[in-house]
């Protein structure tokens, strides 16, 4: 089996029996499982080799042996409007609706500018594991809205890396930054959001690869587990592609401080 896709709105892992070490994209498309990541679910599984994740399809899942993960270049595709800041990287614009500016802000005092579709906003602030959110403003299409976010990420980052999001996982928001940063742009209270992942953490949970422990929740990306007497959060990006068997892991791993309570 192979690991070879997650969800963060639903949080769960794609999980295909389709993959071996001769898979080809000529194989007949396996079934894609999903295992969903609900709190208290006890997870199993012990990493093996890792090569790229192959592609799904109404099909099933179609295996690929290319060695590079999590996605070879045949198999990688790429959200051009991830990179637009208002000029239309497509050959016709399709971003014709209304478009949500907001802030993020992860623990303790990280904030960030984005970009979704109106109807998205509170998704798109739990996808990303934000721990409170703010709406800016809404206009008629994308293009416009890439364009505002580019001019405010002159003084507000666009981007906020998995390991800065980690890093305040155990702790809470700056208030005082953040109320202050939104009555410098006049957001009122009824346009901002706060979100609870049902955590709980003391102290910061270890960085570490593994499918194996009891799942204490999941934000943004990050799954949260527990094992052994210790923490650790999992870049769901980094288990796919790799092959698992369903058994759970043996391999010493770093405990956390809260392992010597």
């Amino acid at each position: 089996m192979q690991f070879v896709g997650y969800d963060t709105d639903d949080p769960g892992l794609y999980v295909s029996r389709a993959a071996s070490d001769n898979a080809s994209d000529t194989d007949v498309p396996g079934t894609v499982e999903f295992v969903p990541l609900d709190p208290g679910t006890e997870l199993a599984y012990t990493l093996g080799e890792r090569h790229c994740a192959g592609t799904i399809t109404d099909g099933g899942h179609v295996p690929c042996s290319n060695p590079t993960a999590p996605h070879c270049p045949q198999h990688r595709s790429t959200w051009v409007c991830a990179k637009c800041t208002g000029t239309c990287l497509k050959d016709e614009m399709d971003c014709l609706e209304p478009h949500a500016i907001y802030l993020a802000a992860f623990a303790p005092d990280t904030f960030k500018v984005g970009v979704t579709k109106e109807w998205r906003l509170e998704t798109r602030l739990r996808e990303q594991g934000a721990d409170r959110g703010a709406l800016l403003a809404v206009v008629p299409d994308g293009r416009i809205a890439r364009e505002r976010e580019a001019e405010i990420a002159a003084e507000i980052p666009d981007r906020i890396r998995i390991p800065k999001k980690r890093a305040g996982f155990h702790r809470d928001v700056d208030a005082d930054a953040w109320d202050a940063l939104l009555s410098d742009l006049g957001v009122d209270e009824d346009d901002r959001y706060t979100f609870d992942y049902g955590l709980d953490l003391r102290d910061r949970p270890v960085a570490e690869t593994i499918a194996t422990g009891t799942v204490r929740g999941v934000k943004g990306r990050l799954l949260v587990l527990d094992r052994a007497g210790s923490t650790y959060a999992v870049d769901l990006r980094d288990l796919v592609g790799y092959e698992a068997t369903p058994e759970a892991t043996t391999r010493d791993l770093q405990a956390s401080l809260g392992a010597w309570d």
